[in-house]
Formats: structure tokens, sequence, C-alpha cells
């Protein structure tokens, strides 16, 4: 089994969107399924590491913060898309699927 840190040694070469490397280069270069590379992503960015990453430039180790911040729009807008399809197949409305308060009217 392969660790967050064996990762971001990889990913130390990969600096700046322009450097991406896809989920499957990695997972060869780590001897790891896909999924497992997403899981070791998902560590290193629970210990605040700038993991960027999306579908059309791999993933690699922010350069600038506007490289966060669209990796951060693209994090929000799929999870976004997830609750609304949950609230869909629930029929739950959104608001009370992620428990906002309703202040009366």
């Amino acid at each position: 089994m392969q660790t967050p840190d064996q990762l971001l040694a990889l990913l130390s070469h990969h600096i700046g969107k322009g450097n991406g490397i896809g989920v499957k280069q990695l997972a060869v270069q780590l001897n790891v399924e896909p999924r497992q590379v997403r899981l070791l992503v998902s560590a290193l960015r629970d210990k605040n590491h700038a993991v960027c990453g999306t579908p059309k430039h791999g993933y690699y180790i922010a350069e600038t913060p506007e490289e966060l911040r669209e990796t951060t729009d693209f994090l929000i807008h799929r999870a976004k898309h997830s609750l609304h399809l949950a609230s869909r197949l629930t029929k739950i409305p959104m608001a009370d699927l992620i428990g906002q308060l309703h202040l009366p009217t």
C-alpha cells in the first residue's frame, strides 16, 4: 500500500496546471488502482497540501493562488451537483437535505 507522502513526492515534479499528470499515469507509477490515487489525493488535501486537479489537467501542485481557486471552484461545483442529485433521488428539498435553518415567514 502506497502512502500519501509517496504520492506527494511524485507530484513534487508536477508543479502548475501545465504540468499536470493523469490519474492513470499516477496509478501506474505508484502501482495502485486509480481509486487508490484519488484516496491518497484526498489524504494530502486533508493535510492542507495544495493538490489541484481536474479531469482536463490531471493532478498537480498549485503554483498560483488562481490554480488553487480553480480547483476549489471545481470541487464546490461537483459537491453541489452531487447534493442536487441526492435531493432529486430522495425527493427532499435541497435545503432540508443539507439541514439549512428555515426562518418563519
